[in-house]
């Protein structure tokens, strides 16, 4: 009876998938040009949004200077599901002024338009610094676009007068801002990294895709992986990662999951959704707001919660 109700779980999941590959492959188009922001001086809730600009060799280079980026108009979700929120949140406030950035970052061969719906849904709860960062899919390295993503966080609170930012990254996304965060001397600048089916301990799924230099990186054992392992003491930024049971692309799912005894880390187990949906879904949309807006984990390292 237990596997009957997984695989129907998983044929759910999978339809759900499909619906949202197609969806995407239609927004695609939308998030391929560079991010342009209003003109310096320009109020915030005014800019349109596009994708950010490209440097060389195909990296993501420094941002054009501009006032904070306003929501992008967006089909609104029409999925509903129950939520809960990660242990240790607190109730979700709106419109607080003292909200940092939100800085999303795509997973490997994708961009921006991927977090069409969750941005839209920060805004709508009062997050009015939002930036989405492009990365060319020729991108060989996660340490070299960990620095280029340095880059960007330094240019963004230069611009938003802030001192702190915070990161949602999905897929290869996460794994990237955590290498920034751990290994680069991020935690002073990121004080929340939300992840979404980040392969934190490796994957070993498209093996036919292992002729890409950064897939072979998101395998267990690579050496990125492994420097992620090393001790990080004194590390500031707190780690909420969203992982699912139904993920067809970390393999094994619990990989997706931070395991490290130097890091304040929530671990959000997410059921019937599956990989793609992950950054679309409105019951994990509900989990990022919160996770967001809890300043301090009240768990501490190696917690855990779920979201339905």
């Amino acid at each position: 009876m237990p596997s009957t109700r997984l695989s129907a779980a998983l044929l759910r999941a999978t339809a759900l998938e499909l619906v949202v590959l197609a969806g995407h492959a239609l927004l695609y188009p939308t998030g391929i040009t560079g991010e342009r922001h209003p003109a310096a001086g320009t109020a915030t809730g005014t800019g349109t949004a596009t994708g950010t600009t490209t440097g060389t060799a195909g990296h993501p280079g420094p941002a054009p200077a501009s006032a904070p980026l306003s929501t992008p108009t967006s089909a609104a979700p029409t999925s509903t599901a129950p939520t809960s929120a990660p242990a240790g949140t607190t109730a979700l406030p709106t419109g607080r002024p003292d909200r940092p950035p939100v800085v999303l970052l795509h997973g490997f061969i994708d961009n921006r338009s991927v977090f069409v719906l969750l941005r839209r849904s920060l805004a709508r709860h009062g997050w009015h610094h939002l930036e989405s960062l492009n990365y060319s899919p020729l991108t060989c390295d996660i340490r070299t676009a960990a620095e280029l993503l340095g880059r960007h966080i330094e240019e963004i609170c230069a611009r938003t007068g802030h001192r702190e930012v915070d990161i949602v990254g999905h897929s290869l996304g996460g794994l990237i801002a955590r290498y920034y965060v751990q290994r680069l001397g991020g935690d002073r600048r990121i004080r929340t990294l939300v992840t979404l089916g980040t392969p934190h301990g490796g994957t070993a799924v498209a093996p036919l895709a292992g002729a890409h230099p950064i897939v072979r990186q998101m395998r267990s054992g690579s050496a990125p992986i492994e420097e992620l392992r090393l001790p990080a003491p004194g590390c500031r930024t707190r780690f909420v990662s969203f992982w699912s049971e139904l993920d067809q692309v970390i393999v094994p799912v619990e990989a997706a999951c931070i395991d490290h005894p130097d890091l304040d880390v929530v671990n959000v187990r997410v059921t019937g959704v599956g990989h793609l949906a992950l950054p679309v879904h409105p019951a994990v949309a509900a989990g990022i707001r919160q996770a967001l807006d809890a300043h301090a984990s009240a768990q501490g390292p190696a917690g855990a919660a779920s979201v339905a």
